[in-house]
């Protein structure tokens, strides 16, 4: 998500600069180069050698002869982007008055000179995040193109986010904008059928792939909106559904519009649906009882879709288990005829649950084969994705 991607991290005097060795390892596990940048405050919380250590870089503690500032965020710099995490009110207040008087300020103000992308994750106490002036300032930085990870709402305090969400932010600044403009919809995971209210119908899906698919398409600028089984992400606008019904009216909801101008620029249907349902019981049925179960066919999601909106784009899913690529090329185009998909990603079922994957992109025309982490999987989807919405509109 971040190869290559050289990245000045700036650590100010929050309580919050005892995350910043983790995250700095997981800048540097997305494929980034980072190199830090300390105020006097946060030496004051952590030393230089423990950042040195995260980062395996020599640590910025103070502006010398040789203009640091400049050799890191000036416009041949060494910087591809600033982050300022995290970035106390102090911080933030200075930037938006174009104060320097520490190595994190001069270092904002010659990224936002030499137009380098900034992104900060602030973290205080709550009362101080609602400080009128912070607010304004945030507000004033943001309107110079600075991106804001917004912190969490915890105890009181405006914690600094998650190293998850800071790393999207960043890959989002260094990423270029080829979904910008675009909503997405985006299905993950599993859905589950209600036999009783204690027992389920489901299959194995992990939902990795379909969260690196809308977490990828965020990253390039799209307006996702994710509808799965789990919880809130930090990427996408959140759906959580549990039944194929659940999740086709939820779909439906999502992409939105009126016939053959639906309000979502494209769908990407990676969950696993449920096939089959059946009628739930009202009540636990008694264990050590031989049961025989009526499976219905659920309603197919990407007919239902396609019927609404005919010209909408949509990335279909097949999972096999026969581990033949000729069988799968076959089953791929069988769904792609069928509901006039953009394309169709398919794989054997033996990956389901595995952080690695192998798969089939398969077309009208031809196949090509791709093998990677699911992460990169969902960053091939998207751009495959975002060239076909060029070629569309």
């Amino acid at each position: 998500m971040l190869d290559g991607v050289n990245v000045a991290l700036g650590v100010s005097g929050s309580i919050a600069a005892v995350k910043v060795v983790e995250l700095a390892h997981e800048l540097r596990r997305a494929g980034a180069n980072v190199r830090g940048v300390m105020t006097e405050s946060a030496r004051g919380i952590i030393h230089p050698w423990a950042v040195e250590f995260a980062t395996d870089r020599e640590v910025v503690t103070e502006i010398t002869g040789a203009v640091e500032h400049v050799e890191l965020c000036g416009r041949e710099g060494w910087a591809d982007v600033l982050l300022l995490a995290p970035a106390t009110a102090n911080t933030v207040g200075k930037i938006a008055g174009a104060v320097d008087d520490t190595p994190v300020t001069t270092c904002a103000t010659t990224a936002l000179g030499a137009e380098v992308p900034v992104v900060v994750a602030p973290a205080m106490h709550e009362p101080m995040y609602d400080h009128p002036g912070v607010l304004d300032a945030i507000e004033r930085v943001e309107s110079w193109g600075v991106d804001f990870v917004d912190p969490r709402i915890e105890e009181g305090k405006a914690k600094i986010a998650t190293e998850g969400a800071i790393v999207t932010a960043v890959a989002r600044a260094t990423t270029e904008q080829t979904l910008a403009g675009r909503r997405v919809v985006v299905t993950s995971g599993a859905t589950a059928e209600a036999i009783d209210p204690v027992r389920i119908l489901t299959n194995r899906a992990s939902g990795k792939t379909g969260r690196a698919v809308a977490r990828a398409c965020h990253v390039r600028g799209a307006s996702v909106t994710l509808v799965h089984d789990a919880g809130d992400v930090h990427y996408a606008e959140s759906v959580t559904v549990e039944s194929a019904a659940e999740m086709r009216d939820a779909v439906l909801e999502a992409v939105g519009g009126d016939g053959d101008a639906p309000a979502a620029d494209a769908l990407v249907s990676a969950a696993a649906i449920s096939d089959y349902t059946v009628e739930a019981a009202d009540e636990k049925l008694r264990s050590g009882e031989s049961r025989t179960l009526e499976l219905r066919p659920t309603p197919k999601l990407l007919d239902d879709v396609r019927e609404a909106h005919p010209s909408l784009p949509i990335v279909g899913f097949k999972a096999e288990t026969s581990g033949d690529d000729e069988a799968m090329v076959a089953a791929a185009r069988g769904i792609l005829e069928r509901s006039g998909l953009a394309f169709v990603v398919a794989n054997d079922a033996s990956v389901m649950g595995d952080d690695e994957t192998r798969t089939l992109f398969v077309d009208a025309a031809d196949f090509a084969a791709f093998t990677g982490t699911k992460t990169a999987l969902g960053a091939e989807i998207a751009t495959r994705l975002a060239a076909t919405l060029d070629d569309r509109y």
